[in-house]
């Protein structure tokens, strides 16, 4: 393709992210479709041109997702996957666009079409030199939190090992993609009744969020009470009870933003109480949330 041509796909491909970015969505539409027609009308044997339309069309699959034209996303995705006919060379790019089709799946609820392309998506990140180790993580987590949905308890549990392995490795374990996935193991745990392995992933949770974020965080609360919520189930109910009261403080110090988590989070603390027969507490941490939440108002 001559190298003019390609600069002015270049130019219209980088003014639709520019458009995007300033919130111009239907002139950064234009430009979209303009970059798709000029490299289509380019489009030939040659291996460049055929890289450069699938990325064209990468471009306008990522805005008609953005705006929420779901199936236009789709056929763009598709397309752009057709013309790159699984060459090994461009792993990275299919990669990618496997991972984009099951996001436009996922969020039209066609759960086994989501996980088919991100475990595809995975597949070609695999074969990256190296490997694309964090694609691979974060499209693990995605697959383990929709076999979760599906029921398939043990599938999930082995895509965030898979997960947990590669970001404790590649990222540490003080990360928030290491906590996140922790706090995801933590809770999936929890629902199968294996409380003491829920413990230990909800404690490297909390762990790795209070080095990261401190204590007033959302996220940091979020991992007291759901350690609480452990430790409740495995003989612990003073260390559960001071978890749930670090929650509470922690979220009275995050402001307004913090409500819908503090009403949810105190109403677990109530009703451990309430089974440990603490009626008297109960109406201190009822008082106490009541006070934050008029505080706020």
């Amino acid at each position: 393709m001559d190298s003019s041509k390609i600069t002015l796909i270049t130019i219209l491909r980088d003014r639709v992210g520019e458009l995007c970015s300033n919130g111009n969505y239907p002139e950064a539409m234009h430009a979209a479709h303009a970059a798709v027609e000029k490299a289509e009308l380019e489009l030939s044997s040659d291996d460049d041109s055929i890289e450069i339309f699938a990325l064209t069309l990468e471009v306008r699959g990522d805005l008609y997702r953005q705006i929420g034209d779901l199936e236009h996303a789709r056929d763009d995705y598709r397309q752009a996957l057709d013309q790159l006919d699984s060459r090994l060379d461009r792993c990275m790019q299919i990669g990618r666009l496997h991972a984009d089709l099951g996001t436009v799946h996922d969020e039209l609820d066609n759960l086994e079409r989501a996980v088919h392309h991100w475990e595809v998506a995975i597949s070609f990140f695999e074969k990256e030199k190296p490997p694309a180790y964090l694609e691979i993580a974060a499209l693990s987590n995605n697959i383990a939190s929709l076999k979760k949905a599906m029921g398939e308890i043990d599938s999930a549990e082995n895509y965030l090992l898979k997960a947990l392995e590669i970001l404790h490795r590649e990222l540490g374990s003080s990360h928030d993609e290491t906590a996140c996935v922790c706090n995801n193991l933590g809770a999936l745990y929890q629902l199968s009744g294996f409380h003491e392995q829920a413990r230990e992933m909800h404690l490297m949770a909390l762990e790795a969020r209070r080095e990261i974020y401190g204590e007033a965080h959302l996220d940091t609360a979020q991992s007291y009470n759901n350690l609480a919520l452990a430790l409740m189930h495995t003989g612990d109910p003073e260390l559960a009870k001071s978890h749930f009261e670090s929650a509470i403080h922690s979220l009275s110090d995050c402001g307004p933003e913090a409500q819908d988590e503090l009403v949810s989070i105190s109403q677990n603390y109530i009703e451990f109480l309430e089974i440990g027969g603490a009626k008297e507490h109960v109406t201190q941490v009822q008082k106490r949330v009541q006070k934050t939440l008029a505080q706020w108002a």
